[in-house]
């Protein structure tokens, strides 16, 4: 007799590769976040907006609070800043506050952290408040997908070159402090790297309760080193006047829109504070910025432009000139631990961007180890930690300098930038229904910042800006290339399964002989039965006592909640069909989902006595797929090399058999 039906609302549709793969019609959902949807879902567990704050400033702020150590430095680069004359500092300084103001504190801490997925922000969960298309309908990726893609390849290209310039530029103090420690400058950023990296994965939960007052230091020391030299040279502060920027373009013209390419460098952790919304939410953000990170950023800058106008020869590294003689170790060694911190949330973000891309259906499966025991979002992903190992390394051998370093960093974080700028205006017209003649101006005038900071790092592309370019355009090409080898290779699954309720009927005619134990069959497509099965069935012309079909659906939310996240339906004949839903955020572990499943849904379970039966597919290329030849046989290799479903999903190793079966693309 058939069982009772469990069910819950229907699911957002999503995607993830088990065994077999469908497509996802596109990242779009029909969650919509309003422009005042409140983000205290994952921040509400934490006792004081304090605590926040202070962690805020460890984790959100590492990479523009350390901006001070080469920003200043670069704009007066004698090889491609301008001189440093009072005008052109004042003309500096303005450009330098009007930047921190109008692209963080305007763009992206009053507008676009209201837009926000459940609490997460980012620009793959900005991509997430799309609308679909109102025919149903998606084509291929599309192009909002496709600009969010390549801006989130972008960010990989930041992942590599922070670390690499933040910590050099830190240990380049030495070279201030005598000149006899210079060749000390490479080895020692490289040992810093090798062991920045080698120590993640043990997570950072040991060490992450530091980082905080490390920085609230770091920001503080800043601060006063700063204020001592404004308190001596008070006329700085008029620089605040915009009609010095102005000036500064009217004098210099090409020139002053070249050196744009370094005054960027003080912005370049504004997409950051987005991204890192769902940790802390909005308001300690907001308090941490306000409060302590803006005004002792401000101080600095106007700081270390009053000790190069009282004294010229500081124009050479401005910031550590600030620093007395006898205590300019201590910074050293405080700047290293603020640059390390700074490159830790970096290699964090890329950790997350992974997942998310995974979850998402754009990147292939890769190791992902959960680093804490009560903390879902701290994870390590060794695939990524090597590769950005060996990158940033690189970096550091081959660039040599800070300096040579800074004119390939800003390419990437204003190309993100501005590619958030117009989904946010997506987002606004097609989601919030704003107006154009109120979007259009807001989203304007984020614009004018962003595409003048990219066109003036655009033009440092053959100085450096090359690499992060290349970085992109590989991972676009590989993501791109995932994603629609994902949808041929699901339409042409789908075009083989059975109806459920046909392949039930199978079963009551043959009534087939059952053999003793529990056989999980795994799908991602709840729709039909499990192209492995009908494979196993075919061959085998047995059935387990239970069968259960499993579909792992991967939702373009950050977290489906616990009580929505299974659902099960009794199809009798001893067949159970479950589905389980995870957000983006979140990694699926299928013993798990069975143990839930046998106790919501009184499924027969004992671990010892199930089988877990995936499919491994060998693909061919010569199929009639609107796939390019090249992008098929990429997409092959790349599934080859692909971490198993039985290690992704956790699943016992001895208790998974694996049924091969050609498919031609």
């Amino acid at each position: 007799m058939r069982g009772p039906t469990h069910r819950r609302r229907p699911a957002i549709q999503g995607k993830n590769d088990v065994g077999a793969h469908f497509d996802m019609p596109s990242l779009a959902t029909t969650v919509t976040a309003s422009p005042e949807a409140s983000t205290t879902t994952h921040t509400g567990a934490h006792p004081r907006i304090a605590q926040l704050v202070v962690m805020a400033a460890g984790v959100v702020f590492g990479d523009i609070g350390t901006s001070p150590l080469y920003a200043i430095k670069e704009c007066v680069d004698p090889g491609h800043g301008v001189d440093p004359t009072r005008a052109n500092l004042f003309g500096l300084l303005s450009l330098v506050f009007w930047s921190l103001t109008m692209v963080v504190t305007v763009k992206y801490l009053t507008f676009i952290m209201k837009a926000d997925n459940r609490g997460e922000g980012g620009i793959l969960a900005l991509l997430a408040l799309v609308p679909p298309r109102r025919d149903g309908r998606s084509k291929g990726i599309g192009l909002v997908a496709g600009l969010v893609i390549f801006g989130a390849a972008l960010l990989y290209g930041d992942g590599v070159i922070t670390p690499a310039i933040s910590v050099l530029s830190a240990v380049e103090g030495l070279s201030v402090a005598t000149t006899r420690l210079t060749p000390a400058v490479i080895p020692l950023t490289v040992a810093i790297l090798i062991g920045l990296f080698a120590v993640q994965k043990r997570g950072t939960a040991s060490i992450g309760g530091i980082f905080g007052p490390i920085m609230l230091l770091w920001f503080f020391t800043i601060a006063v080193l700063g204020l001592w030299q404004v308190v001596h040279f008070p006329a700085v502060l008029g620089a605040v006047h915009p009609i010095h920027a102005i000036r500064f373009f009217a004098r210099h013209g090409h020139q002053g829109f070249l050196v744009l390419g370094s005054v960027v460098l003080v912005i370049t952790g504004g997409e950051a504070l987005y991204a890192d919304m769902g940790h802390f939410g909005r308001r300690p953000i907001r308090v941490a910025w306000f409060a302590l990170v803006m005004p002792a950023l401000l101080l600095n800058y106007f700081g270390q432009a009053a000790c190069v106008l009282r004294n010229p020869a500081a124009a050479s590294n401005p910031f550590f000139s600030l620093v007395p003689s006898v205590l300019l170790y201590p910074m050293v060694l405080l700047a290293t631990a603020a640059t390390v911190i700074a490159s830790q949330a970096l290699i964090s973000g890329a950790y997350s961007l992974t997942r998310q891309a995974v979850q998402l259906g754009f990147f292939p499966r890769v190791t992902i180890v959960h680093t804490s025991g009560t903390s879902e979002g701290q994870i390590f992903v060794p695939e990524v930690n090597v590769a950005l190992a060996i990158a940033c390394v690189w970096l550091v051998l081959s660039f040599k300098e800070s300096t040579a370093l800074a004119a390939a960093y800003g390419i990437a974080v204003t190309g993100t930038m501005g590619i958030t700028s117009i989904v946010y205006f997506v987002v606004l017209t097609r989601s919030w229904k704003w107006p154009l003649w109120k979007a259009l101006p807001l989203v304007g005038l984020f614009l004018s910042f962003d595409l003048p900071f990219f066109a003036a790092n655009a033009l440092k592309f053959f100085h450096g800006g090359w690499f992060p370019i290349a970085v992109a355009v590989c991972l676009f090409t590989v993501m791109t290339t995932w994603k629609s080898g994902r949808a041929a290779l699901g339409q042409t699954l789908a075009d083989r399964m059975l109806p459920i309720d046909m392949f039930v009927a199978d079963i009551d005619n043959h009534r087939p002989y059952r053999v003793p134990g529990i056989a999980v069959f795994m799908s991602s497509n709840p729709t039909g039965v499990p192209i492995v099965l009908l494979h196993y069935w075919k061959h085998n012309h047995v059935l387990h006592e239970t069968v259960v079909l499993l579909a792992i659906m991967s939702e373009p939310i950050p977290e489906v909640p616990a009580t929505d996240r299974i659902e099960g339906k009794d199809l009798g004949r001893g067949l159970f069909q479950v589905t389980a839903h995870y957000g983006f955020m979140q990694t699926p572990k299928v013993p798990e989902v069975m143990r839930q499943a046998a106790e919501r849904f009184r499924i027969p379970y004992a671990p010892d006595r199930t089988s877990y039966f995936l499919g491994r597919e060998t693909l061919l290329t010569s199929g009639e797929s609107a796939m390019f030849r090249w992008r098929k046989t990429l997409f092959s290799f790349v599934s080859r090399n692909a971490r198993s479903a039985t290690q992704y999903f956790g699943i016992p190793a001895d208790r998974v058999v694996e049924l091969g079966m050609q498919i031609n693309l």
